[in-house]
């Protein structure tokens, strides 16, 4: 039996993928499943299908990692059959959990993004395409500099100061503070060295970071603010391929994602040397790519209005379809799952190969 749960399992990715850069409309982490359930065998895949389903149910993972969310809308009744709420039902019966790493596997370093820059051959990329990231709050507050550790690390272990992989980050300005009494005798200003500390943490866990920090503070009862933050993703990468055509790059892009069915938009002679990509449903990052200075957006899912936006804006489009833009990704999502699995002693079993596209 393995000694690592659920919870843990998910907790590691999660410091890998920093779901705080996922999208605010995104569903990340833990849909189905018990926490605390040890976990001893993994499986991934892109899309939680009916034949995803069935050969879960088969293998038994006790637990599924999946790039699209399995319940994006609220349910009001959990009934088996063919749609997403039968598929949860089938897994939960089953004792599958499912964890969701989607748009914060975009974002992160070597995640969707980056594989669909690096198959396509971009050289140079840098991040554009900000998502609307889900808020956080900054506690800040005046510490004696010789309490400053121990107030932090109180505050940590409360959930404050949580970015990627690391914990307990903080931010320390130190410097002499002047508390001048408002009494009329006349006293000198006491000068003592003050610290500035300001942590972040997700809004749930405010309170009882607030509650660390006060308990630890040597005056018991301290002056704070707690305001709002946000640190966004970049959901797409642009860069350099060189001297190239439109058309030329449309058929690169075409047998570097398998897509069948590409569609080109633009004068297909014309340069193609700065190119954006983004995965999955791109077609919102026009203006964006423009911006970044993108000769071409390559996407997919991109409507009739949005390629003539997007045309309107100095951009042709090169359109492969939603699932295949994502496939490198889906393949280096396999490959830090089976990583991150052989370091907790779990097995892995890949459902990467049953393709969600539905066209045909």
């Amino acid at each position: 039996m393995s000694s690592v749960s659920i919870g843990r399992f998910c907790a590691q990715l999660d410091q890998i993928l920093d779901p705080h850069k996922a999208a605010a409309w995104d569903v990340s982490g833990l849909q189905l499943g018990d926490a605390d359930h040890p976990v001893a065998l993994v499986g991934v895949c892109h899309e939680v299908s009916e034949v995803v389903v069935a050969e879960a149910r088969s293998a038994r993972p006790d637990l599924l990692v999946a790039y699209h969310p399995l319940l994006f809308r609220p349910l009001t009744r959990l009934v088996n059959g063919r749609s997403p709420g039968g598929r949860a039902w089938r897994l939960v019966t089953a004792g599958i959990a499912v964890t969701i790493a989607h748009t914060s596997f975009d974002a992160a370093p070597g995640g969707t993004a980056d594989a669909m820059a690096q198959a396509l051959g971009l050289r140079a990329w840098t991040g554009f395409g900000t998502l609307e990231a889900p808020g956080r709050v900054a506690i800040e507050v005046l510490v004696p500099a010789d309490a400053a550790d121990r107030v932090a690390a109180a505050m940590g272990s409360a959930g404050a100061g949580r970015i990627g992989a690391s914990t307990a980050c903080r931010y320390r300005l130190e410097g002499p503070v002047e508390l001048v009494s408002t009494a009329p005798s006349g006293d000198e200003p006491v000068r003592s060295s003050q610290v500035r500390l300001s942590m972040t943490a997700a809004p749930g866990a405010a309170d009882a970071v607030v509650a660390a920090m006060v308990a630890a503070h040597p005056h018991g009862g301290p002056d704070f603010e707690v305001h709002q933050t946000t640190s966004p993703g970049f959901v797409g990468r642009v860069g350099d391929l060189g001297p190239m055509s439109l058309g030329e790059l449309g058929a690169i892009a075409s047998d570097t994602f398998g897509s069948a069915g590409t569609r080109l938009s633009g004068d297909p002679a014309a340069t193609a040397g700065r190119v954006a990509v983004v995965p999955g449903s791109g077609g919102s990052f026009v203006r964006q790519a423009a911006t970044a200075g993108a000769d071409v957006l390559v996407t997919g899912d991109v409507s009739h209005h949005t390629v003539v936006e997007a045309l309107d804006a100095g951009v042709a489009v090169i359109d492969v379809g939603h699932a295949p833009s994502e496939r490198p990704g889906i393949r280096a999502l396999a490959d830090l799952v089976a990583r991150l699995a052989g370091d907790l002693g779990c097995r892995v079993v890949d459902l990467t190969g049953f393709d969600p596209t539905p066209w045909r």
